[in-house]
Protein backbone atom coordinates (compact mmCIF):
# COMPACT_ATOMS: atom_id res chain seq x y z
CA UNK A 1 0.00 0.00 0.00
CA UNK A 2 2.98 2.40 0.74
CA UNK A 3 3.98 1.82 -2.96
CA UNK A 4 0.51 2.81 -4.06
CA UNK A 5 0.79 5.66 -1.90
CA UNK A 6 3.81 6.96 -3.97
CA UNK A 7 2.07 5.86 -6.91
CA UNK A 8 -0.92 8.03 -7.17
CA UNK A 9 1.13 11.46 -5.35
CA UNK A 10 3.64 10.95 -8.38
CA UNK A 11 0.61 10.63 -11.06
CA UNK A 12 -1.02 14.01 -9.61
CA UNK A 13 2.15 15.32 -9.93
CA UNK A 14 3.02 14.46 -12.98
CA UNK A 15 -0.53 16.13 -14.16
CA UNK A 16 -0.89 19.35 -12.47
CA UNK A 17 -0.04 22.59 -14.22
CA UNK A 18 0.99 25.23 -11.96
CA UNK A 19 -0.23 27.92 -13.06
CA UNK A 20 -1.03 31.23 -9.97
CA UNK A 21 -4.89 31.43 -9.30
CA UNK A 22 -6.65 34.17 -7.19
CA UNK A 23 -9.86 33.36 -5.38
CA UNK A 24 -9.64 36.76 -3.70
CA UNK A 25 -10.66 38.02 -7.33
CA UNK A 26 -14.08 35.88 -7.55
CA UNK A 27 -17.04 37.75 -8.39
CA UNK A 28 -19.16 39.24 -6.13
CA UNK A 29 -23.16 37.97 -5.68
CA UNK A 30 -25.93 40.20 -5.90
CA UNK A 31 -26.96 42.37 -2.76
CA UNK A 32 -30.90 41.93 -3.66
CA UNK A 33 -32.97 39.20 -2.42
CA UNK A 34 -32.22 35.41 -3.99
CA UNK A 35 -36.04 34.95 -4.87
CA UNK A 36 -35.87 31.09 -5.31
CA UNK A 37 -34.39 28.29 -3.30
CA UNK A 38 -33.08 25.04 -4.63
CA UNK A 39 -36.12 23.35 -3.45
CA UNK A 40 -37.98 25.34 -5.78
CA UNK A 41 -35.97 23.90 -8.79
CA UNK A 42 -36.66 20.26 -7.51
CA UNK A 43 -40.33 21.45 -7.65
CA UNK A 44 -39.81 22.62 -11.54
CA UNK A 45 -41.43 20.56 -13.86
CA UNK A 46 -38.95 21.68 -16.84
CA UNK A 47 -36.16 20.99 -14.41
CA UNK A 48 -37.65 17.64 -13.49
CA UNK A 49 -38.16 16.72 -17.03
CA UNK A 50 -34.58 18.22 -18.37
CA UNK A 51 -33.33 15.56 -15.49
CA UNK A 52 -35.07 13.15 -16.44
CA UNK A 53 -34.51 12.86 -19.99
CA UNK A 54 -30.54 13.66 -19.69
CA UNK A 55 -30.32 10.66 -17.50
CA UNK A 56 -31.80 8.34 -20.16
CA UNK A 57 -29.75 9.41 -22.67
CA UNK A 58 -26.52 9.34 -20.68
CA UNK A 59 -28.19 5.32 -20.40
CA UNK A 60 -28.99 4.78 -23.74
CA UNK A 61 -25.31 5.56 -23.90
CA UNK A 62 -23.86 3.03 -21.25
CA UNK A 63 -23.20 6.01 -18.29
CA UNK A 64 -23.78 5.72 -14.59
CA UNK A 65 -26.75 7.39 -13.31
CA UNK A 66 -26.62 11.05 -13.60
CA UNK A 67 -30.29 11.75 -12.83
CA UNK A 68 -32.33 13.39 -9.62
CA UNK A 69 -30.28 11.50 -7.49
CA UNK A 70 -27.24 12.69 -8.63
CA UNK A 71 -28.44 16.03 -8.34
CA UNK A 72 -29.73 16.11 -5.00
CA UNK A 73 -26.34 14.48 -3.80
CA UNK A 74 -24.04 17.21 -5.27
CA UNK A 75 -26.90 19.78 -4.35
CA UNK A 76 -26.86 18.85 -0.58
CA UNK A 77 -22.32 18.01 -0.90
CA UNK A 78 -22.06 21.56 -2.44
CA UNK A 79 -23.55 23.39 0.12
CA UNK A 80 -22.13 21.55 2.94
CA UNK A 81 -18.78 22.49 1.64
CA UNK A 82 -18.97 25.99 1.94
CA UNK A 83 -20.99 25.92 5.28
CA UNK A 84 -18.60 23.50 6.99
CA UNK A 85 -15.90 26.42 5.32
CA UNK A 86 -18.02 29.28 6.89
CA UNK A 87 -19.00 30.84 4.05
CA UNK A 88 -22.37 33.11 4.28
CA UNK A 89 -25.93 31.45 3.34
CA UNK A 90 -25.86 33.00 -0.51
CA UNK A 91 -23.22 31.25 -1.42
CA UNK A 92 -24.10 27.95 0.15
CA UNK A 93 -27.51 28.34 -1.54
CA UNK A 94 -25.98 29.23 -5.13
CA UNK A 95 -23.06 25.96 -4.51
CA UNK A 96 -26.52 23.97 -3.96
CA UNK A 97 -28.53 25.55 -7.00
CA UNK A 98 -25.48 24.96 -9.38
CA UNK A 99 -25.05 21.31 -8.05
CA UNK A 100 -29.07 20.91 -8.60
CA UNK A 101 -28.46 21.67 -12.03
CA UNK A 102 -24.85 21.15 -13.14
CA UNK A 103 -25.85 18.00 -15.35
CA UNK A 104 -28.72 19.47 -17.22
CA UNK A 105 -27.00 19.78 -20.34
CA UNK A 106 -26.90 16.08 -20.79
CA UNK A 107 -29.81 16.47 -22.53
CA UNK A 108 -28.37 18.14 -25.45
CA UNK A 109 -24.93 15.82 -25.51
CA UNK A 110 -22.57 14.16 -23.29
CA UNK A 111 -19.78 16.41 -24.64
CA UNK A 112 -19.52 20.02 -23.59
CA UNK A 113 -22.14 18.99 -21.12
CA UNK A 114 -21.32 21.60 -18.94
CA UNK A 115 -20.95 24.81 -21.20
CA UNK A 116 -25.24 23.42 -22.81
CA UNK A 117 -25.80 23.27 -18.93
CA UNK A 118 -24.59 26.54 -18.08
CA UNK A 119 -26.92 28.30 -20.43
CA UNK A 120 -30.05 25.99 -20.01
CA UNK A 121 -29.24 27.03 -16.01
CA UNK A 122 -29.19 30.37 -17.52
CA UNK A 123 -32.76 30.46 -18.86
CA UNK A 124 -34.48 29.01 -15.92
CA UNK A 125 -33.20 31.03 -13.59
CA UNK A 126 -33.96 33.94 -15.82
CA UNK A 127 -37.53 32.50 -16.00
CA UNK A 128 -37.57 32.39 -11.63
CA UNK A 129 -35.78 36.65 -11.67
CA UNK A 130 -32.84 35.58 -10.46
CA UNK A 131 -30.50 37.95 -10.17
CA UNK A 132 -28.48 38.15 -13.08
CA UNK A 133 -25.12 38.51 -10.43
CA UNK A 134 -26.11 35.55 -9.19
CA UNK A 135 -26.87 33.56 -12.27
CA UNK A 136 -23.49 34.58 -13.93
CA UNK A 137 -21.37 33.12 -10.77
CA UNK A 138 -23.95 29.69 -11.07
CA UNK A 139 -23.85 29.76 -15.13
CA UNK A 140 -19.67 29.89 -14.27
CA UNK A 141 -19.82 27.07 -11.65
CA UNK A 142 -21.65 24.43 -14.04
CA UNK A 143 -19.63 26.05 -17.07
CA UNK A 144 -16.17 24.91 -15.35
CA UNK A 145 -17.37 21.47 -13.66
CA UNK A 146 -16.70 19.34 -16.60
CA UNK A 147 -13.95 17.11 -17.76
CA UNK A 148 -15.33 15.80 -20.58
CA UNK A 149 -13.46 17.73 -23.71
CA UNK A 150 -9.79 16.92 -22.84
CA UNK A 151 -9.84 19.68 -20.96
CA UNK A 152 -9.58 19.46 -16.66
CA UNK A 153 -12.80 21.85 -15.12
CA UNK A 154 -11.06 24.72 -12.96
CA UNK A 155 -13.12 26.61 -10.03
CA UNK A 156 -13.35 30.31 -10.44
CA UNK A 157 -14.90 30.52 -7.74
CA UNK A 158 -15.65 29.31 -4.04
CA UNK A 159 -19.20 28.07 -5.78
CA UNK A 160 -17.36 26.87 -8.30
CA UNK A 161 -15.04 24.78 -6.25
CA UNK A 162 -17.40 23.36 -4.04
CA UNK A 163 -19.69 22.39 -7.11
CA UNK A 164 -16.38 20.17 -8.44
CA UNK A 165 -15.72 18.45 -5.33
CA UNK A 166 -19.41 17.64 -4.65
CA UNK A 167 -19.57 16.14 -8.38
CA UNK A 168 -16.34 14.19 -8.13
CA UNK A 169 -16.83 13.14 -5.01
CA UNK A 170 -20.18 10.91 -5.39
CA UNK A 171 -18.63 7.26 -6.53
CA UNK A 172 -21.02 4.83 -5.78
CA UNK A 173 -22.68 1.19 -6.58
CA UNK A 174 -26.00 2.87 -6.43
CA UNK A 175 -25.22 4.92 -9.47
CA UNK A 176 -24.44 1.59 -11.72
CA UNK A 177 -27.51 1.09 -13.88
CA UNK A 178 -26.99 -2.70 -14.71
CA UNK A 179 -26.07 -4.76 -11.81
CA UNK A 180 -24.54 -7.82 -13.77
CA UNK A 181 -20.32 -8.11 -13.42
CA UNK A 182 -20.17 -9.69 -16.74
CA UNK A 183 -21.59 -6.51 -18.43
CA UNK A 184 -19.43 -3.84 -16.34
CA UNK A 185 -17.14 -1.75 -18.09
CA UNK A 186 -14.13 -0.06 -16.38
CA UNK A 187 -16.61 3.09 -15.03
CA UNK A 188 -19.25 0.21 -13.38
CA UNK A 189 -16.55 -2.31 -11.90
CA UNK A 190 -15.15 0.88 -9.76
CA UNK A 191 -18.42 2.87 -8.97
CA UNK A 192 -19.80 -0.91 -8.11
CA UNK A 193 -17.09 -1.75 -5.78
CA UNK A 194 -17.57 1.47 -4.09
CA UNK A 195 -19.80 0.73 -0.76
CA UNK A 196 -19.50 4.27 0.69
CA UNK A 197 -18.33 7.52 -0.18
CA UNK A 198 -18.15 10.63 2.27
CA UNK A 199 -16.40 14.16 1.72
CA UNK A 200 -15.27 15.36 4.73
CA UNK A 201 -14.49 19.17 5.49
CA UNK A 202 -12.68 19.80 8.12
CA UNK A 203 -12.36 23.61 8.87
CA UNK A 204 -9.83 23.57 11.82
CA UNK A 205 -6.93 21.56 9.75
CA UNK A 206 -7.96 23.39 6.97
CA UNK A 207 -8.60 19.65 4.66
CA UNK A 208 -11.20 18.22 2.66
CA UNK A 209 -10.77 14.49 2.82
CA UNK A 210 -12.62 11.74 -0.14
CA UNK A 211 -13.24 9.02 2.07
CA UNK A 212 -14.32 5.67 0.47
CA UNK A 213 -14.23 2.28 1.01
CA UNK A 214 -13.88 -0.32 -1.95
CA UNK A 215 -14.45 -3.78 -2.30
CA UNK A 216 -10.88 -4.89 -3.53
CA UNK A 217 -12.33 -8.29 -4.65
CA UNK A 218 -14.70 -6.42 -7.43
CA UNK A 219 -11.92 -3.45 -7.99
CA UNK A 220 -8.60 -2.70 -7.28
CA UNK A 221 -7.76 0.51 -5.70
CA UNK A 222 -5.43 1.50 -8.20
CA UNK A 223 -8.34 1.20 -10.92
CA UNK A 224 -9.79 3.97 -9.25
CA UNK A 225 -7.10 6.09 -10.00
CA UNK A 226 -6.54 4.74 -13.41
CA UNK A 227 -10.17 6.07 -14.08
CA UNK A 228 -10.51 8.76 -12.01
CA UNK A 229 -7.20 10.61 -11.84
CA UNK A 230 -7.96 13.32 -13.75
CA UNK A 231 -11.48 14.52 -11.49
CA UNK A 232 -9.02 14.18 -8.51
CA UNK A 233 -6.32 16.48 -9.70
CA UNK A 234 -9.58 18.87 -10.54
CA UNK A 235 -10.68 18.22 -6.63
CA UNK A 236 -6.91 18.82 -5.61
CA UNK A 237 -7.12 22.50 -7.44
CA UNK A 238 -10.85 22.87 -6.08
CA UNK A 239 -9.60 22.40 -2.31
CA UNK A 240 -6.88 24.71 -3.02
CA UNK A 241 -9.17 27.46 -4.56
CA UNK A 242 -10.98 27.09 -0.97
CA UNK A 243 -7.50 27.70 1.21
CA UNK A 244 -7.73 23.79 1.95
CA UNK A 245 -5.30 20.66 1.35
CA UNK A 246 -7.18 17.77 -0.72
CA UNK A 247 -6.59 13.83 0.86
CA UNK A 248 -8.04 10.63 -0.50
CA UNK A 249 -8.37 7.76 2.26
CA UNK A 250 -9.23 4.95 0.90
CA UNK A 251 -10.49 1.51 3.33
CA UNK A 252 -8.63 3.39 6.11
CA UNK A 253 -5.37 4.11 4.19
CA UNK A 254 -4.01 7.90 3.17
CA UNK A 255 -3.58 7.71 -0.42
CA UNK A 256 -3.34 11.17 -1.52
Amino acid sequence: MADSNRNVEHLVEDLAEERPRHPEESASPSKKALPITVEDLEADDEVMALANTANTNLGVLGFTEHGPRHFRLVSRIARNVLRRLGYDERLQELAAIAGYLHDIGNVVSRYDHSLTGALLAREILLRHKVPVEDIAIVMGAIGSHGDDSQRLGEAVHPVSAALILADKSDVHRSRVRNIDPGLFDQHDRVNYASESSFLRVDPEEKTITLELTIDTEISQVMHYFEIFLPRMLMCRRAAEFLGCDFHIDINGVALL
